[in-house]
């Protein structure tokens, strides 16, 4: 299949700008075998829901990894940091101009910064001098990430709302967005019903604001991505039950243990053809046209039901993106029916 295939026309005010008032207050989609689609509230998660399943939730954090700073000779620096390289570099994105290895720059909290390198996949590397726990200084001086459809400034709120309830390993980019819809009383009444609720962590990293460019699939390159599958996890997920993931970062770390138990990192394409060995059902948001996340949602579920789903979507005006509503969605073939 070609890049076209996986686009659609949404109209920019279905782009969810704000979260809903309250967590649980979005819309559910459950998108069924039998073609037929339900839109109703997010709470009737937990009827669609036997007991019998195991749950699977991505606990990263997401880290407040934007900073604004300047050159040294001046000119405005956004830095976007993605993950620590070494001791004092970290991988990060830049914006501003004239920014070549060499420049220095003035970010807050830290005595100096310097551009060290550019790599081919447009991030380059930093050196910070003072700076041995990233995740803490961006947590003191960082703005929180949110993706460029969301026209406006991050606001004091953003930064519980652009986080799950159960966030707890510190370094995510963007936030598994599935997740921003469960409440803890909700996970309670999924525990007492008979759910398992198990974790794993999946820290969501740069490819998932690059676009896809290559009109061929074969040819776009994933980016790795860390993950841990812990053992209480691998246990749930193996024991014979329905394996409901919650978000598409989630399926992806399952999927790729699955196929080497021993991997920390993955840079795993799911596209339609893809075999699935461990989730069942999924739910997840509704994704960008002509987006890996797109593309993986309709290797789960079926191009062509997937296809069908956003266009119901669109008709019943639901929101979409990271602060939009919700699709619950099941394997065909799978052991959740």
């Amino acid at each position: 299949m070609r890049l076209d295939d996986y686009d659609f026309n949404l109209p920019a005010h279905l782009i969810a700008q704000r979260p809903a008032p309250e967590r649980a207050a979005s819309r559910l989609m459950q998108v069924r075998l039998d073609d037929s689609l339900r839109v109703g509230p997010f709470t009737e998660f937990l009827d669609a829901l036997s007991g019998e399943e195991v749950l699977v939730l991505n606990d990263t954090r997401v880290v407040p990894a934007r900073l604004h700073g300047q050159k040294s000779t001046g000119g405005a620096v956004e830095v976007f940091f993605v993950e620590p390289t070494g001791p004092g570099r970290f991988k990060a994105m830049v914006r501003g101009k004239r920014l070549r290895p060499g420049t220095s720059l003035v970010l807050p909290g830290t005595t100096s910064a310097t551009l060290l390198e550019r790599h081919n996949d447009r991030t380059v590397e930093i050196g910070v001098e003072g700076v041995d726990d990233l995740w803490g200084w961006l947590e003191a001086h960082g703005q929180v990430p949110l993706p460029p459809y969301i026209q406006r400034t991050p606001d004091q709120s953003d930064r519980d709302r652009y986080q799950s309830v159960f966030a707890r390993a510190p370094g995510a980019v963007a936030a598994p967005t599935a997740s921003l819809h469960l409440t803890a009383p909700m996970l309670t009444a999924l525990r007492e019903k008979g759910v398992d609720v198990v974790t794993l962590t999946l820290h969501v990293g740069l490819g998932t604001f690059l676009p896809v460019k290559a009109d061929d699939l074969d040819d776009h390159v994933m980016h790795f991505e860390r993950y841990e599958v812990p053992p209480e996890t691998v246990v749930a997920v193996n024991s014979g039950r329905p394996v409901v993931a919650v978000g598409t970062t989630v399926v992806r770390a399952l999927e790729a243990h699955a196929r080497d138990p021993k991997a920390d990192r993955t840079d795993l394409f799911i596209r339609p053809g893809f075999d699935f060995l461990a989730v069942d059902g999924m739910l997840t948001n509704f994704h960008l046209p002509r987006s890996t996340l797109l593309m993986l949602v309709s290797a789960f579920a079926g191009f062509d039901r997937v296809r069908a789903a956003y266009a119901h979507a669109v008709a019943e005006e639901m929101r979409f993106y990271s602060y939009g509503d919700a699709m619950l969605l099941r394997r065909e073939g799978g052991r959740w029916t």
